[in-house]
């Protein structure tokens, strides 16, 4: 094990209170990364992976509904972050890591059958085509994924009643924020926090988003694949009744650099 890392991750294990096993797996993840060329990201040495990835998936262990949490889906894996670290240090928790891209998906299945994370599954499915996961998970996890609004309508769904959804993003940003909070009334989620947090020296601006599902999710939603990023819900102004009414209105696209967090 990097010399670097392992310091870091025992620090990390100190702070969140996870044992022995956890770090392992923790550390097996790491070394996936480093050695493999088409880990879907471009910082893999584990000494600054340990911070990049899993310091900054693990600062959700601050929140109760992370740590108390069942069933976990998480959005966009991409490299597996923050899912497969929370399934690390979770271990009665099930979770699904959700990647489409094929590449990504492959690297996610070698990745959990080296860390031993027998309560991992990869589920290779667009969010939008994927109605078997609707209503079975009590948390949804999104890393720089996507804005707001855009995260509110593929989570929704997914969340049982008083599930939550945990979103991780950078610097705020009122727009955004404005917009994920209309969109989320949408879907049946409520705002309840924004978090500051600071998963490790230097780490900037680093915000958890905290929404409860409080009603059901309206029957359309999500809308078929793409319309969320290329029609988001919640911009002020926009058609929200006509949204309320029809799933496949709304506006705004794209989400800030600044509110984008490196993966």
């Amino acid at each position: 094990m990097d010399p670097v890392a392992e310091r870091r991750l025992r620090e990390l294990a100190a702070r969140y209170g996870f044992d022995g096993a956890a770090l392992w797996k923790l550390a097996a993840l790491l070394d996936a990364l480093a050695g493999d060329d088409t880990a879907p990201t471009p910082i893999r040495d584990p000494a600054r992976a340990v911070d990049a990835h899993v310091a900054d998936s693990l600062s959700a262990l601050e929140l109760d509904p992370v740590r108390e949490a069942h069933r976990i889906a998480d959005l966009g894996a991409g490299a597996g972050f923050p899912g497969a670290a929370l399934a690390a240090v979770l271990p009665h928790a099930r979770v699904s890591l959700l990647e489409s891209v094929g590449r990504k998906a492959a690297f996610l299945t070698r990745a959990v059958t080296a860390a031993g994370l027998t309560n991992v599954e990869v589920v290779p499915e667009r969010v939008e085509l994927w109605d078997a996961g609707h209503e079975r998970f009590d948390l949804v996890t999104a890393r720089a994924l996507a804005p707001l609004a855009v995260i509110a309508e593929y989570a929704a769904p997914l969340l049982i009643h008083e599930g939550w959804l945990v979103a991780w993003k950078g610097r705020r940003s009122e727009d955004e924020e404005a917009a994920g909070d209309r969109a989320a009334s949408l879907v049946g989620l409520a705002w309840r926090e924004i978090r500051r947090v600071e998963p490790f020296v230097a780490a900037g601006e680093r915000h958890l988003h905290l929404f409860q599902k409080i009603a059901p999710t309206p029957e359309g939603f999500p809308r078929r694949p793409g319309m969320a990023r290329k029609r988001p819900l919640g911009r002020e102004g926009g058609p929200l009744a006509e949204a309320a009414q029809s799933p496949d209105a709304a506006l705004q696209e794209g989400e800030p650099a600044s509110t984008r967090d490196p993966r």
